[in-house]
């Protein structure tokens, strides 16, 4: 096959990847409640089809990355697509909340095998040069998928029932699967190696280090619990235990990551300094990001009783900046160089928190709208430039572990800034209650909320600030000659 051809069909494989994803968990978060009456659950066995998903998706994405450098990315891709297709079809005809989040576990699985993979077939196609515009075409069709799900669930569960919702990814999902296994790709080269990054050692061909996989499961499962179950459920003693057992998990895998001869992560990897700066800089944004996401959305159905509609519509600028913005930042990261767009991407983000921590009644729709355009235009440039540099740097047998690593701060980043944000909110605010009935998690007045706000948008914009130091060890240059 043609060069050209390949990788206009890897591009559409990884968006459509992608895309399928960031749709999946928008479309379920609208069509909860339906399923929740009609499967007679209670509202934590609900949001466990959530909880459920994330964990295995956030334990499981290194290693299937390291499967991926070993076994091909379009072999796992295309597992992990027909895999998410069939267990899908399977939710669709769940007899019970037990089955439902059963299922969703095993989807998380082919989820974490699907998302390194769609990086990896990016990074064995395109040429450095190419790679940056690719991957910004991937993140405007994420930003796309996250913008038009909450529409999508919301008019197929009021018309044909929440099962339907599964159903929207199965034809997608298993035409990249087989379409993944029936192409085949030109040999990968990797004729321009970055220094340091260990191109030619080999690991394709090493152990997985299967042992360093269960170590690094076992910490990020229990540290993704902690992040999502503490702002549901306040500091108990269950989240104290599961924040313990994340702390200890992790301390175990980097002592064993030092002494083994396989490790899951090779050394040169995280020895890295473009790398970790990289994965810095995207870890503080996303938690930033989604953090602010949160703290808007609630000021827009608490404070100012917006119905889910209308605050769906308040907060589209974001969304609709992240997919125009995505081509934008690829081509001032070509021009400008990762350290200098990053830099700025970093000082936007942080500017819109500021903007919208000053938000008050009267002037908050003008002043909103411009804040979380900042916002989406600032993350979206961060995702672009952090996720090139962390794939485009790595070798061609490194590029399922970089992605792997890069998708993983991609999950606990949003979960870690929601959690900063109502621990603070629960610290500051007078008013809050204890919780509601159901497990549902805290509440807050509107009067209590609002003086809350203030403060904790600028924790979220320190917390993007302290993205600056990293984003300043980013390369110069945007491409390797």
């Amino acid at each position: 096959m043609r060069p050209g051809r390949h990788r206009h069909l890897t591009l559409a494989g990884s968006v459509t990847g992608a895309a399928i994803v960031a749709l999946d968990g928008t479309v379920l978060t609208i069509a909860q409640p339906a399923m929740q009456r009609d499967l007679y659950a209670s509202f934590a066995q609900v949001q466990w089809t959530s909880t459920g998903y994330l964990i295995v998706v956030a334990a499981l994405l290194v290693l299937a990355g390291r499967l991926g450098d070993r076994y091909g990315h379009r072999e796992v891709f295309a597992a992990g697509t027909l895999g998410f297709a069939a267990t899908s079809a399977a939710i669709a005809l769940a007899p019970g909340i037990g089955w439902v989040i059963g299922l969703r576990v095993a989807q998380g699985l082919f989820g974490a095998l699907l998302q390194p993979a769609t990086l990896g077939m990016l990074r064995a196609a395109f040429p450095p040069d190419r790679l940056p515009m690719a991957i910004a075409v991937r993140n405007s069709a994420i930003g796309l998928a996250a913008a038009a799900g909450p529409l999508l669930g919301g008019a197929l569960t009021a018309h044909f029932g929440w099962r339907s919702v599964f159903l929207l990814n199965i034809a997608p999902a298993l035409a990249i699967g087989v379409a993944a296994l029936a192409v085949r790709a030109p040999a990968p080269r990797d004729p321009d190696p970055d220094p340091g990054t260990g191109v030619g050692t080999g690991v394709g061909a090493g152990r997985l280090g299967l042992t360093g996989a269960c170590l690094l499961a076992a910490a990020l499962a229990c540290l993704v619990h902690t992040l999502v179950e503490a702002p549901r459920t306040g500091w108990t003693a269950g989240t104290a235990l599961s924040l313990t057992a994340a702390v200890a998990a992790g301390g175990a895998f980097a002592r064993h990551q030092r002494i083994a001869a396989h490790p899951l992560i090779p050394r040169h990897v995280l020895a890295s300094g473009t790398l970790t700066a990289a994965l810095a800089v995207l870890l503080t944004a996303a938690a930033a990001m989604f953090g602010a996401l949160f703290v808007g959305s609630y000021f827009l159905q608490e404070v100012l009783a917006l119905d889910p509609l209308q605050t769906g519509l308040r907060m589209l600028p974001p969304a609709v900046t992240m997919v125009v913005g995505a081509p934008v930042a690829a081509v001032l990261l070509r021009r400008q160089g990762p350290r200098r767009t990053a830099l700025a991407a970093t000082a936007l983000v942080s500017l819109g928190m500021l903007l919208l921590a000053g938000v008050d009644r009267p002037t908050a729709s003008p002043v909103m709208t411009g804040a979380f355009l900042m916002l989406g235009a600032g993350f979206s440039t961060v995702m672009v430039t952090a996720t090139a540099v962390v794939v485009q740097r790595a070798s061609a047998d490194d590029a399922g572990v970089s992605g792997g690593l890069k998708q993983t701060v991609m999950n606990i980043g949003p979960a870690l800034g929601i959690a900063l944000a109502t621990t603070s909110i629960t610290l500051i605010a007078p008013g809050l209650a204890a919780g509601q009935a159901g497990g549902g998690g805290p509440r807050w007045t509107a009067a209590a909320f609002g003086g809350a706000m203030g403060p904790t948008l600028l924790l979220l914009a320190a917390v993007a600030a302290l993205g600056v130091p990293a984003a300043a060890r980013l390369p110069s240059h945007a491409t390797r000659r």
